[in-house]
Order: structure tokens, then sequence, then C-alpha cells
């Protein structure tokens, strides 16, 4: 995707992949690149990536990314890319959350919450508009958090985690083999399949526990909710406003407001994109 400096799409483009080849998705992204690059005529500004897993301290590779894409730990995508630029490598949930920040539904907060219900369960957070990354570029993976403690680890051993309460890696198990995406899960529960409804209501009230549990930590004016799984919409939004009207704490009567991303897929590439302008200008070697 390229963007300009008002934050408006000059191009974009998606290739879809195949992740049991080798590496494709690598190609296939720097075909994309070239591809752009060509469109617009000319080099861009600045670069940036945004991808899952742990950015490595320098910026310019993933330095953690256990069970997908094997080969993303470590790939240096300044060199990767041919740019001729430095090219900024971050954690997709940090760029989505920046994304969203600079002209999505999180513009205009100090304190802010981004959670990426997709497969899995990636976040962010940010104090007086500020990214906090914290030391090894972990904060934020909320996904991580435990809601049931007795519950199966999931890939980082967290017992009973957000991630597998509600992400779509576990839909199966979740609803005992019924169905096998959230997508299918929530049409069922809207066509009064009392199975469904309980097995979506559980895992909404356990994404409630959670971000209430993160309003007490981070103490934000908004939660912003991305991803595939938020596009359930109202079947998501209204039973989770529910049950955080029964177990948020609102001191002063301060109601944190639950908001739906704006960006949709392209909050990552619009985050990576405003990180890239800024890393340029500091100067990154």
């Amino acid at each position: 995707m390229a963007i300009n400096a008002s934050g408006q799409s000059q191009a974009q483009k998606n290739l879809a992949f195949d992740p049991a080849a080798s590496m494709e998705w690598a190609e296939k992204v720097r075909r994309v690149f070239w591809d752009i690059q060509g469109e617009l005529g000319r080099p861009p500004d600045a670069v940036g990536i945004s991808a899952p897993g742990l950015a490595a301290a320098d910026g310019r590779s993933v330095a953690c990314m256990p069970g997908r894409l094997q080969g993303l730990e470590g790939l240096d995508w300044t060199k990767h890319l041919g740019s001729v630029k430095p090219v900024p490598v971050m954690n997709d949930a940090h760029a989505a959350l920046l994304g969203e920040a600079w002209i999505g539904s999180a513009r205009g907060f100090k304190h802010a919450i981004m959670l990426t219900l997709g497969s899995g369960v990636g976040g962010a957070f940010m104090t007086e508009r500020v990214l906090v990354r914290g030391r090894c570029g972990r904060a934020g993976h909320f996904g991580h958090a435990t809601v049931d403690m007795g519950g199966t680890p999931d890939i980082t051993n967290m017992p009973g985690s957000l991630e597998d309460a509600i992400g779509d890696c576990t839909v199966a198990r979740r609803s005992n083999g019924r169905f096998t995406t959230t997508k299918d899960l929530v049409a069922a529960h809207l066509a009064g399949d009392a199975e469904a409804t309980n097995a979506w209501l559980r895992s909404v009230r356990a994404l409630a526990c959670g971000i209430a549990s993160f309003i007490n930590i981070v103490d934000p004016e908004a939660v912003v909710l991305g991803g595939g799984v938020s596009k359930a919409g109202p079947a998501l939004f209204n039973p989770l406003q529910d049950y955080l009207d029964e177990m948020e704490w609102r001191p002063t009567r301060h109601r944190t407001r639950i908001l739906p991303a704006m960006l949709g897929e392209y909050a990552g590439a619009v985050g990576a994109a405003w990180n890239a302008v800024e890393v340029t200008k500091l100067g990154m070697s």
C-alpha cells in the first residue's frame, strides 16, 4: 500500500499466498513492493513493514514469531526488498494502532488500546499518544492474558488465554467441531442455534473480562477492536457492551468507549507507513 502525507491511499494491492510454500509470502511481498513503486513512477519517500511477531531491537527484522511464516524471523527487509532506504519493521498490531491513531478510530485520543481479533488476538496500547513497546517489543500482547486459569496453554504457554477464548484458531474446539470459522459460528447464533449461541456468548464474555481487566491496568479513553472477528458487528458489540456494563469499573462515571476499527485490513500498512516516515526523520541507519 502506498499512502501520502495526508493519509490518503495512492495505490494498494493484495496477493494471496500458500503458507505451506517455503518463503512464497516473502517473494509476493517483494513483488507488491516493486509493482506499487512502478505505479507511482518513483521510489517512495519512506518504506515500512508490519508483520506478526516481535520486532528486533534494531527495527530491521522480526526477532520472534513462533509457529507461523517460517523464514520470517531474522529476515532483513531492507535487503530483501532491495530498498535504497532503510525499511523499519514493527509488530502488526502495534502498527494497526498507529494507523488508527493517525486517521482511524483512535484519532484524537491520548490513551487507547487496540485489539486485533483474527486467527489469534493481537494488541497494542498508547499513553499520551506514545505507543508503548516495552523492553523487547512484547507490550500490548493482550491476547496472551489469562481469562481461564484452568484452560489449555496457548502458543506462549499461557493457560486459558484470551486468544484461545475468541480467536479463530480455536473455533472448532469451542464449538465441539461444528464450525471452523467465527463467521459460521456467528451465523448459526443469529439463526437461533442454541448451542452456537452458548459458544459465541461464552467467547464474548471472555473478551469482556479481558477488556475490563485491561481497562483497569491501562486506563484508556477508548478500546478499538479490529480484525476479522470484529466484522461480526452488532452480534459482537451489543453483548460485549452488556457484559462490560456489568463488570467495568467506572470511577467518576467514566465509561471507556468501545469502537470498531475504521481501517480494516490496511490498518497495519497505514501504521507502518506512518512509522517509516517518523523513523526516516530520525535517521535510521
